[in-house]
Formats: C-alpha cells, structure tokens, sequence
C-alpha cells in the first residue's frame, strides 16, 4: 500500500483520477500501471542466479528448499499460528477432521527445518497489523520448542513485561531511551502499562491491549492468545503480573 501509494504521488494520480491515456486507443487505470510498474521494479532488482541476497517467501513456498541461515519472523498467537486456525478444523489428508492449528504447526515445522546451519525465530511485542497496533503473545510453537536447542538473544516476553520498556530498551541496546507509548497510566490510575504481560485464574497468561471507563466501572482488555480477547472489570480481575 505505501509502494502504490508513492507511486500514484510520483505518477500524478489523484483519488479521482479514473484512467490515463497512454496512447491514442488504449487506455490503462492507475491500479494497472502500478501493477506493469512493480513487475519491471522486480524484475530489475530481482538477484541473478548464484548472487548473495536474502529471498523472502512464505512457508509454504519453502518446501522441498534448504538455506544454510532461515529466518522465521512473526511468531505470535494470531499470526503463526493464524487466528483463523485457532479453534477450528480442517480435513487431513487422509479425509479425516483435524484440527486446524495442526496444520499450522506441520507448516512450522516444515519452516524450521529448512535452515542447514542457522535459524533465528522472533516474534513482536507489539506490531500495526490492518492500520492498528496488535499486542500479541509469542507463538505456542515457541513454547514447545526444546529449551536446551535455543539461546534467547533478548529477554523472554514475560521477563520484558516485569522489567518494563526502559529496563528491555537499556539491556538490548545499552543505553537509556524513553519510549513514549502514547498513553498515561498514572492520571488515568491504570495499574498495568499497554502491553504489560498479566496473569490471569482462568484464562492464563496475556498482555494487556487497552483501558475503558474509570472508578469501579474500569474495564481492562487482555489478549490471552489461545483463550481469545477478554474484556474484564478490572476490580473483580485479580490480576497479577507475569
């Protein structure tokens, strides 16, 4: 959406702009000639054969494929595995009804085992997923990695979450740098920060997404991954800090 939209800035195009003439018995729309644009775009610049680059690609097309040094990106609850997989089924290949996350962890493992040497695995505390910011948990495939296989580059999310922004940003970096999250907590007397790590009786381990209301009647939304997006009084939660 940015590369279309720089280019109908650099090209002229404006939101009423139907079509322009390209010659006089064709015409082409702003979408198509984005579209002519970006395949010229990634033809030049694509790598030749046997040149240093980093291919980016899904899963999916990775099968049958092996890298010395693989990437995973994005491992959280909602994105890997899917939010549209959670809770849901499909039919296996053998015509019987599995669940739909098995799928997804089939496709994690064919991921992981595309890296010979190296393999790195991230996930975001925080991200702008369809225009607004997502806070996620790390992915359960994480988790049900063996811990004697990884070496953690940055803190677990629920050692960020204890810590808070400034302690993460001064190990990680080695400096001091406020991160201004946009929100304040103290005046508005919201006991845990967005994006804080919570736990909860029932539902588990979560992060905190946003605040309504105030007094007794303040209501605090957690995304707890696997159980879903709560919204619960904040008085009767009983919260504790991951």
């Amino acid at each position: 959406m940015n590369a279309a939209a720089s280019f109908a800035i650099a090209e002229g195009y404006y939101q009423d702009a139907a079509a322009t003439m390209v010659d006089e018995e064709k015409l082409i729309t702003p979408l198509a000639d984005f579209l002519s644009h970006a395949s010229l775009e990634a033809g030049d610049n694509a790598a030749a054969a046997g040149q240093e680059a980093i291919q980016l690609m899904t899963a999916h097309s990775a099968k049958g494929l092996e890298f010395k040094c693989v990437f995973v990106t994005g491992l959280e609850e909602g994105l890997f595995p899917h939010e549209n997989s959670i809770g849901n089924s499909v039919e296996g290949g053998d015509g019987t009804s599995v669940e739909a996350v098995e799928e997804e962890r089939r496709l994690m493992y064919v991921a992981i085992t595309r890296a010979r040497e190296q393999l790195f695995l991230s996930h975001a505390q925080q991200r702008m997923l369809h225009g607004q910011i997502r806070y996620h948990l790390r992915s359960r495939f994480l988790d049900e990695l063996p811990e004697e296989v990884l070496k953690w580059l940055t803190p677990k999310r629920a050692h960020i979450a204890s810590q808070g922004w400034d302690a993460l940003d001064s190990k990680v970096w080695g400096q001091n740098k406020t991160l201004n999250v946009g929100y304040s907590n103290k005046a508005a007397k919201r006991p845990y920060d967005i994006g804080t790590g919570v736990n909860h009786a029932k539902f588990g381990s979560g992060v905190v997404v946003a605040y309504e209301g105030e007094g007794d009647d303040q209501r605090i939304q957690i995304n707890f991954g696997r159980q879903g997006m709560k919204w619960l009084m904040l008085s009767l939660a009983k919260l504790e800090r991951s």
